[in-house]
């Protein structure tokens, strides 16, 4: 049987980039309301910490599609100026 606190990690991977950002703004917007008990605010700052390693592995992936893509262009145009067209 999973743990508890494994269930959440596997459904944070499954977050979009968007929804896990949304998710991490309402859980900052709770605990800045206050209100809630010790308990429940931990929880939330769990919840918090792994929503914000779930945004920046989304956006480490995207910073790496974008380098592989402008060094794929750059490869292209040295290849062209050297007269070696694909």
């Amino acid at each position: 049987m999973t743990s508890e606190v494994e269930q959440p990690t596997a459904m944070s991977e499954a977050l979009g980039y968007e929804q896990a950002r949304d998710e991490l703004i309402e859980v900052v917007r709770r605990l800045e309301a206050g209100g809630t008990t010790l308990e429940e605010s931990l929880a939330l700052w769990e919840r918090g910490e792994e929503l914000a390693k779930v945004c920046r592995r989304r956006l480490d992936g995207a910073r790496a599609r974008l380098d592989a893509a402008l060094a794929e262009e750059e490869s292209d145009t040295d290849a062209a100026a050297d007269g070696d067209t694909p």
